[in-house]
């Protein structure tokens, strides 16, 4: 199933440690909307800009997943309102598709996820469903072994 014209279902739903665990990673039908207006208002504006294929670490968590991975319990990605797009190895820098989003696109919330201050490891992107994005951007940093979240400047 496409959810747009760059973005299958498949893509967001691959998960190595739901297949490892055999964990059933099959969003609903709400949550397949949900990830169809994420594409709409995210993804494929990052695709057209971009013109190569955006790489997608991590899309949809099912509860259990979510649990066993020790996601938030308020993770956006539960609910197919969130991405991690990590273009490692392509011409494409993971602080290029940070930047474009921040100055380019509506967006609930962004996370620069760890890296260097040149570049992330990879970039957390959500778009809220109901329309109510915060533009919230923050920066993932590890303080003695546990991840926090600061104002990203």
């Amino acid at each position: 199933m496409q959810l747009s014209k760059h973005l299958s279902l498949a893509e967001v739903m691959r998960s190595d440690m739901a297949k490892r665990k055999g964990i059933n990673n099959m969003p609903s039908k709400e949550h397949i909307e949900n990830f169809k207006l994420l594409a709409e208002k995210v993804f494929e504006p990052i695709r057209e800009h971009f013109g190569v294929p955006i790489n997608i670490s991590s899309g949809y968590r099912s509860k259990n997943l979510n649990t066993v991975i020790k996601g938030s319990l308020s993770s956006q990605h539960c609910s197919g309102e969130a991405i991690d797009i990590d273009m490692d190895g392509t011409s494409i820098t993971n602080a290029q598709i940070f930047n474009y989003i921040k100055d380019n696109l509506n967006f609930d919330q962004m996370i620069w996820e760890f890296g260097t201050d040149k570049n992330p490891d990879w970039v957390h992107v959500s778009y809220e469903s109901t329309g109510k994005q915060r533009k919230q951007i923050l920066k993932a940093i590890r303080v003695n072994g546990k991840t926090s979240y600061v104002p990203y400047k």
